[in-house]
């Protein structure tokens, strides 16, 4: 196995606006590994407020032993091998992780749907997420994602309404929304919750900080509306501990250290009885068809960095009707832009 690496910065097409973080760009590490004249793809979307850099990516690549990734691959090996090397660093191990089943993909001349298990036509709808803004800037936004088929609003706990109102004005589409632990009053929260119910919204991710894990149990026990866990949820052994304090859980390939756990975490949060958010980071086609290949498992998707970004190295996958299309082509069915 031969791995390769290089830095590229991803650039958002607005400024985006979350609870207590905002940015333009997110920094990505592009990692090629090849065997027998085949490269699998794979990324590493490193947003800031999660602690990995370039820096750290690369110091964590370079400290691999390619001899340890053999074919065919055994990913619980791997895994078990990739996390003893660092602790954290998961968005540089799902680089890894998703580049092997790109490449595993093309030995096997199979698509990594395939190799997931999933049935591509459960496909769920992808949400187009719209971060905290001015009212003019938020219209613009709307306008733009005219034909997506859900809109994803981030609220901060400060003029929600206002957000969720400004959307509404233009469209009627379903919302999804997430707090980012950007609320603290339990009964403001609850109040909240009854209003957003009435405005359409479907889910809402992580209203509470991750470690107030009593208002977020309370919050869910009285909620008409499924709420997720994101913050909380990163890797296998936090999906069993966010039974009975959220109605489901969002699985990150970015938070998960690639495909292989994320398929795990999906299926321990079914054997619990809970739902499934897929969602992204801000990411490129890479990324976005390796949980495209999850997507048919969950409930719900929240699958658009190529939607938000302007300089995708990859091309763009194809949606229809606001669903990813899964391609028959051998792994990811990613293809470098020719732009």
């Amino acid at each position: 196995m031969i791995i390769t690496y290089k830095p590229f910065e991803l650039l958002l097409k607005h400024r985006f606006t979350i609870a207590h973080y905002s940015r333009t760009y997110t920094p990505i590490m592009l990692v090629n590994i090849s065997y027998e004249g085949y490269t699998g793809y794979g990324e590493a979307s490193m947003v800031p407020y999660w602690g990995e850099s370039i820096a750290s990516a690369t110091a964590f690549l370079k400290s691999i032993d390619s001899s340890k990734l053999t074919f065919p691959f055994n990913y619980n090996e791997i895994t078990a091998y990739i996390d003893s090397l660092a602790p954290g660093n998961p968005a540089v191990k799902a680089a890894v992780d998703i580049a092997l089943h790109d490449l595993e993909g093309k030995l096997l001349n199979k698509p990594c749907w395939q190799l997931m298990g999933s049935n591509v036509q459960t496909m769920p709808i992808t949400s187009i997420t719209i971060g905290i803004d001015k009212p003019e800037v938020l219209l613009q936004k709307v306008e733009e994602a005219a034909g997506l088929k859900v809109i994803k609003v981030k609220l901060s706990g400060e003029a929600d309404k206002v957000l969720i109102e400004t959307v509404r004005s233009v469209t009627n589409v379903p919302l999804y929304v997430d707090a980012n632990q950007g609320w603290t009053n339990r009964e403001a929260s609850l109040d909240m919750v009854h209003w957003l119910f009435e405005q359409g919204v479907e889910l809402i991710e992580q209203p509470f900080a991750k470690t107030d894990l009593h208002s977020n149990a309370w919050l869910t026990q009285r909620s008409p509306i499924p709420i997720i866990g994101d913050e909380a949820v990163q890797r296998l052994p936090d999906v069993e501990l966010a039974e009975g304090i959220y109605h489901g859980v969002n699985v990150k390939l970015m938070k998960s250290a690639g495909m292989h756990e994320a398929k795990l975490m999906i299926d321990k949060a079914r054997e619990l009885g809970m739902k499934i958010l897929i969602g992204c980071m801000s990411e490129t086609s890479c990324a976005t068809l390796a949980a495209a290949a999850l997507a048919p498992q969950c409930d719900w998707a929240d699958l658009d960095g190529p939607l938000l970004t302007s300089n995708n190295p990859f091309e763009n996958p194809v949606m229809i009707n606001g669903k990813w299309a899964s391609s028959n082509a051998p792994g990811l069915g990613v293809q470098l832009s020719v732009a």
